[in-house]
């Protein structure tokens, strides 16, 4: 019955994840691709789980900032590489941009990235709270 629990938890966080990413992303740029609601879930998982496992008692958010943004960076390179590289369906491309790393990474939307991972932090613990009647967060920035 536990795993099931977990199994519906993180299918929702990964919805909403998924759901918010593509948005942002067609408010940003104004359109998205449906593969960015797999990445947003990915990511949105793969920072909570870092937070919810690895920063139980100190939740030092500058820390799991930089954590976030490695992550989210990374997954991109993966989503690019597989999505554009290989698969040539052009979702992206940052070649125009400094920094980059074959036009599928760079250094200004990784600096986006560590900025988005604050609210996507704290919207990640309290859904844990609200929805799952987890513990209530608590933060310290440094």
């Amino acid at each position: 019955m536990r795993k099931i629990k977990q199994l519906i938890k993180y299918s929702i966080l990964f919805i909403i994840g998924g759901i918010s990413y593509f948005f942002i992303e067609v408010l940003w740029r104004g359109y998205s691709h449906i593969t960015m609601f797999i990445l947003g879930g990915l990511c949105f998982i793969s920072i909570g789980l870092i937070n919810e496992y690895y920063f139980t008692f100190k939740k030092i958010l500058l820390i799991q900032q930089g954590i976030s943004c490695l992550i989210i960076t990374v997954l991109e390179l993966i989503f690019g590489l597989i999505l554009n590289v290989r698969l040539g369906l052009d979702v992206w491309d940052y070649s125009n941009f400094k920094f980059n790393f074959m036009g599928q990474i760079c250094l200004r939307y990784s600096v986006l990235w560590f900025f988005l991972s604050l609210p996507t932090i704290i919207l990640y613990d309290y859904l844990r709270y609200w929805l799952f009647k987890e513990g209530k967060p608590n933060y310290k920035f440094i």
